[in-house]
């Protein structure tokens, strides 16, 4: 009976031994695996924070942007803002009359962004535009990416002498038909002349009567015009309220929407671009508050 019960005693010992060792093998596993999943995370971790340090950075992309002549200050100065937005890019640019700028992508010229003075040049590059405007069939705007970026105005300057005494497109005219002042204006293909005609248009007043009697001076972009004016080598000129902001000239006039309708500037990426993406963004970043307040600045205004 004593070796019966001593048996079971010993037999009980061991099962409780037993059961303990396998609750502690178990707490170990989970333990270990736990462990393991961590150490695994944290190499995974790292690995991750190594590939972003060793990531290549963005590819360095030179954008060209042929734009009219009269932004040349203003996107100057945004192009020194674009490098903290994006230093990977580098612009350059092409300023020159409207008319100049077409024909140059017509004949193959690099170029991403093309901002125009007026709708006639844009139009003739796009497929979507009139035919009666676009006629030979050009195809190079995205016009996805075509948007009315800026509104200009058409201003009458004098020198700073005004022997002439010019206070209004009116006396201008008034001028022109007793053929007692000499008139600076654009070219035929250049927008702020294709404006000035209109004023002239809307006078009665015949162009090449005037250009026949000497009293009209020709500019191929509206920086040559305004330099005219300011050197003093005609009496006055057409040109844009930002052109006479920058020179510093005299503005006796504003041409009203009746004389020579809106002055709007229109950009597009174009189908032809190397970087249209880069161009897409810049475009974009053209459109900001940031970049209006340099445009407005000068005489700028945002399309309404």
């Amino acid at each position: 009976m004593q070796k019966k019960l001593l048996a079971s005693l010993l037999a009980c010992a061991l099962g409780i031994s037993l059961a303990a060792c396998g609750s502690s093998g178990a707490s170990s596993s989970t333990e270990d695996t736990e462990a393991a999943a961590a150490a695994a995370e944290e190499t995974e971790a790292a690995d991750t924070a190594a590939e972003e340090e060793t990531a290549e950075p963005a590819e360095n992309v030179e954008l060209v942007v042929f734009a009219a002549a009269s932004m040349t200050e203003t996107l100057t100065e945004i192009s020194e803002m674009y490098k903290e937005v994006a230093p990977n890019v580098t612009l350059t640019f092409n300023f020159d009359s409207s008319g100049t700028l077409k024909t140059q992508i017509q004949e193959g010229a690099e170029c991403d962004l093309f901002i125009s003075a007026g709708q006639t040049q844009m139009n003739q590059l796009d497929i979507n535009a009139d035919p009666e405007v676009n006629t030979e069939g050009l195809d190079f705007v995205d016009e996805d990416s075509r948007v009315d970026i800026l509104e200009n105005r058409v201003t009458l300057c004098v020198t700073d002498d005004n022997e002439a005494g010019l206070q209004s497109f009116d006396d201008m005219a008034e001028a022109l038909r007793e053929g007692t002042i000499l008139m600076a204006m654009g070219n035929s293909d250049v927008p702020v002349g294709q404006y000035t005609q209109s004023i002239l248009e809307y006078y009665g007043l015949d162009e090449q009567e005037l250009a026949a009697n000497g009293e009209i001076s020709y500019g191929s972009n509206v920086k040559e015009v305004t330099t005219q004016i300011k050197e003093g080598s005609v009496d006055c000129g057409v040109i844009y309220c930002t052109d006479a902001y920058s020179a510093g000239l005299n503005i006796v006039d504003y041409a009203t929407a009746d004389m020579c309708g809106q002055v709007i500037y229109p950009a597009a990426v174009l189908k032809t671009a190397a970087h249209p993406e880069e161009a897409q963004a810049f475009l974009d970043y053209l459109q900001t508050d940031a970049c209006m307040a340099v445009f407005e600045e000068v005489g700028f205004s945002g399309v309404e």
